[in-house]
C-alpha cells in the first residue's frame, strides 16, 4: 500500500481531518480514514496514551490552524499581531476574519477550488481576477461588494474542467454569493467566527500566541 501523502500525514499527526485533499478527503481512501492514528511506527501506542497537556493542546489548535489556511508560522504570527492591535473586538474574532479574507480561501470558499493549495495555485498563476483585475498574491485580503471572478483565458483550462458540475451541488457560505452559470461570486459582508468550517477554537490560538 502506498505511504499517506504529506498533507495526510499532517491529518494523521494532528488527530483530526482538516480536509486538506479536496475530495479525497470525504473519499474512504483517505489516509485518516484507513489509519486514524499518528504516522510512524509507534503511532497506534501514541493514540492509547491519551492525554495532552495544556501547552500540547494549545499547540494542536494552533497547528490545525497553520495547515488548514496552508501558513507558515511566521506569517500566522504576524496575522495574530495584527488582530491583536485591533482593540474593538475580540482578537479571535479578527483573526478569523482575517484567515477567511485571504483571496485563496475565498476562492476556495466559493467553490472554484478543491482545496485552498488549489486556490492558492489558481491565484498565483493569475487564474483569478477581482473587481476586474488579476490579483497574483493568495495573502490579498477581500472586500465587502468585491467581485470574484475566473480569468476568461483560464476558463477552459483544466482546473475548471468539471467546474460547473461541481458548483452545482455546491452551497457557499452566507457570507459569499456564488452565481453557479457565470461562475463568479461576491463578498456580501465580512466573515465571522461562526463561518469557519473546521472547528478550530481561535481562542486557544490567542492563548498560544499569547503565553
Amino acid at each position: 500500500m502506498p505511504l499517506a501523502r504529506p498533507k495526510e500525514k499532517i491529518e494523521r499527526r494532528i488527530g483530526e481531518k482538516l480536509f486538506l485533499k479536496g475530495e479525497r478527503s470525504f473519499s474512504p481512501k483517505s489516509a485518516f480514514t484507513r489509519k486514524p492514528y499518528p504516522p510512524g511506527e509507534h503511532g497506534r501506542k501514541r493514540t492509547r496514551r491519551g492525554g495532552r497537556s495544556e501547552y500540547g493542546l494549545l499547540l494542536r489548535e494552533k497547528q490545525k490552524v497553520r495547515h488548514t489556511y496552508g501558513l507558515g508560522d511566521r506569517m500566522l504570527k504576524k496575522y495574530f499581531t495584527k488582530a491583536l492591535l485591533d482593540r474593538r473586538r475580540p482578537t479571535a474574532e479578527t483573526l478569523a476574519e482575517t484567515l477567511e479574507r485571504r483571496l485563496d480561501n475565498v476562492v476556495f470558499r466559493l467553490g472554484l477550488a478543491i482545496s485552498r493549495s488549489v486556490g492558492r495555485h489558481m491565484v498565483s498563476y493569475g487564474h483569478i481576477q477581482v473587481n476586474g483585475r488579476p490579483v497574483r498574491q493568495p495573502s490579498f485580503l477581500v472586500r465587502i461588494d468585491d467581485n470574484i471572478a475566473i480569468k476568461e483565458s483560464s476558463s477552459e483550462k483544466g482546473l475548471f474542467q468539471d467546474l460547473g458540475q461541481r458548483l452545482q451541488k455546491y452551497t457557499p457560505p452566507e457570507w459569499l454569493e456564488l452565481d453557479k452559470e457565470k461562475r463568479t461570486g461576491k463578498i456580501l459582508r465580512l466573515p465571522n467566527l461562526g463561518d469557519i468550517i473546521i472547528q478550530q477554537n481561535m481562542t486557544l490560538v490567542v492563548e498560544y500566541y499569547s503565553k
